[in-house]
């Protein structure tokens, strides 16, 4: 089939929700498949990439790609990536995923793209590392799309951004799985100087050969981190949160989560610390953005927040650290957040790049039989599994 790659018009938004529909039915989570206005919006923004994909002959609608961009933090995020059931087989996927990221990069606004893609099956894993992204970790139960989905996350990087990356000495030793496992996938290097990481603290390690088999169903936690609980109000107000949000963050340095937007706020009755959050209901999920006046404000908290959101909807938690944080990471990994995903060179601070990890929580039961893993995300399924054994089984039930 030949296929004709073109920029989005306002006057295709009807084929498109058709499209999505034809290939996600109801359960697509993602508003620019299904929101006439949001998709109105991101077709006519100057910094949006959006294409789409139509055959040669009839002018077919048969795929469509999206990367959004902040350009402020220089990140963008590949999404939308559908192409129709009848006009697959032909690598258009690959042809879209290609050209989109070519024109994002293109515009040298950028230093690097990131995207999740599903793992029912490996295709998607591989059209995207076919285009130059590299396997970063993995998210599980981070969508409801036809059930809970665990996600990979990929990222690709305009040249040399890699080269400029700022080392870290010292992480915690319950981030060790994960980096190794990213150095096993992709060749991407934690180590500072040529030496290896040191653990930030001492971790204890599993029995050799201990662990939770692959393809394993893993249990909700069972309250593991008895603490007094904080009662927590959550404010859903979305324009509300974004003015509260502009007026206590104004220096865009101080809450970097590129490409989120708070519509969230999670605070005690009394004011002590407010958590801005993204709160995604259809998906079951949610990031946490930034905490005011400081993280630590909140870090005795964390349970009462998962159990808050939980009430919201949300079964899936997710928080961006800086590697360097030691402190931060430590809270998060305290209070049941598992390292689920790696993001070398996220950050561009004058002329150097800082590393991001991603900590994640759900207090659903994780399901990994049907989940497709290629290859290359097998290091991090085995990391993940040996963390979350690490932090929910005790140490004496973790053997061969």
């Amino acid at each position: 089939m030949t296929a004709t790659i073109l920029p989005a018009t306002p006057q295709d938004i009807a084929e498109l929700r058709q499209l999505y529909f034809d290939v996600y039915g109801h359960g697509y989570p993602v508003a620019l498949g299904s929101d006439p206005t949001e998709m109105h919006r991101l077709i006519t923004d100057p910094h949006c990439h959006w294409l789409t994909a139509r055959r040669a002959d009839t002018g077919e609608l048969a795929g469509s790609v999206v990367v959004q961009t902040d350009r402020g933090n220089r990140v963008g995020k590949l999404v939308g990536l559908a192409v129709h059931p009848r006009h697959r087989q032909h690598g258009l996927a690959g042809r879209l995923t290609g050209a989109v990221t070519a024109d994002a990069f293109a515009t040298g606004a950028l230093d690097s793209v990131h995207t999740t893609v599903r793992m029912v099956t490996q295709a998607p894993q591989r059209v995207v590392a076919r285009n130059g992204y590299r396997p970063l970790g993995l998210l599980p139960n981070a969508a409801d799309v036809s059930g809970c989905e665990t996600l990979a996350l990929f990222a690709c990087y305009a040249p040399g951004v890699l080269d400029r990356r700022e080392p870290v000495a010292a992480v915690p030793g319950a981030l060790l799985p994960l980096l190794g496992a990213a150095e096993e996938s992709t060749g991407i290097s934690y180590a500072a100087g040529g030496l290896p990481l040191a653990a930030a603290e001492p971790s204890a390690p599993l029995s050799p050969g201990g662990g939770t088999a692959p393809g394993a169903l893993l249990a909700p936690p069972a309250a593991p981190h008895t603490k007094t609980r904080t009662p927590m109000e959550v404010i859903t107000a979305p324009g509300f949160v974004r003015r509260r949000f502009r007026d206590r963050f104004p220096d865009p340095a101080g809450a970097y989560s590129p490409l989120r937007t708070p519509n969230t706020v999670l605070t005690p009755p009394d004011g002590e610390f407010e958590i801005y959050a993204d709160l995604d209901q259809a998906a079951g999920s949610c990031a946490l953005v930034a905490v005011q006046p400081s993280a630590s404000a909140a870090t005795a908290a964390l349970d009462s927040v998962m159990a808050a959101l939980g009430r919201a909807g949300a079964d899936y938690v997710e928080t961006l650290v800086p590697l360097s944080d030691t402190a931060g990471l430590h809270a998060f990994l305290a209070a049941g957040f598992v390292p689920s995903a790696g993001y070398p060179a996220m950050r561009r601070i004058g002329d150097r790049f800082h590393d991001y990890v991603v900590l994640s929580r759900t207090d659903r039961q994780i399901d990994f039989r049907t989940t497709a893993v290629s290859p290359l995300l097998q290091p991090y399924l085995s990391a993940y599994l040996t963390a979350w054994a690490s932090t929910y089984l005790p140490h004496h039930e973790v053997v061969r």
